[in-house]
């Protein structure tokens, strides 16, 4: 066990970890690859075992998704040039790849993919909270300002010279 730490550095699995469609997901190139297994062997696996893959576990990805894929994601060039349109499996989906493939590693590994998709569920409840934080913040400047600027104009017109008096036709003039 103590070399699957070395086999899986920090950060490799949440690198691997894309959002599509609003969700998190792997494809099916690098669960294979950390499940040691040929993506071809994932995919069949996959197929014989459809029914245990429903589209919240799993779907392919369109062409104009593979596209954005591959441009974004320097590890995935390899399928620029394939036919195929790969699968998306969300963290219920990689775990029942784990299962489908019923192979050691696929189950240890799994562990540190399930690991990875919460560290990222996680980091990303964290942003929210200081994104929230922040808007909170920012609202209370805006209050501020406005504030401030009614304070500055108050002032302006105190500092104001007072209105000369009129001379009007008021009284006896002789």
């Amino acid at each position: 066990m103590a070399h699957e730490g070395a086999m899986l550095p920090a950060g490799r699995i949440e690198e691997r970890i894309l959002v599509i469609r609003g969700q998190r997901v792997m494809l099916d190139a690098d669960l294979a690859q950390l499940y040691g297994v040929k993506t071809k062997v994932l995919n069949q696996a996959v197929r014989r075992n459809a029914t245990r893959f429903p589209p919240d576990f799993m779907f392919r990805l369109s062409h104009a998704e593979k596209k954005e894929v591959v441009t974004v994601c320097d590890h995935l060039q390899g399928l620029r040039f394939s036919p195929v349109l790969p699968r998306a499996f969300t963290e219920h989906g990689a775990i029942m790849a784990a299962s489908v493939l019923n192979s050691e590693r696929a189950v240890r590994v799994s562990v540190y993919v399930v690991r990875a998709f919460v560290r990222l569920r996680q980091a990303l409840a964290a942003h929210k909270e200081l994104g929230r934080k922040l808007a909170a913040l920012e609202g209370r400047l805006d209050r501020h300002d406005e504030e401030i600027a009614a304070l500055l104009e108050a002032i302006r017109e105190l500092m104001a010279p007072p209105p000369a008096p009129r001379r009007g036709r008021i009284g006896f003039r002789p």
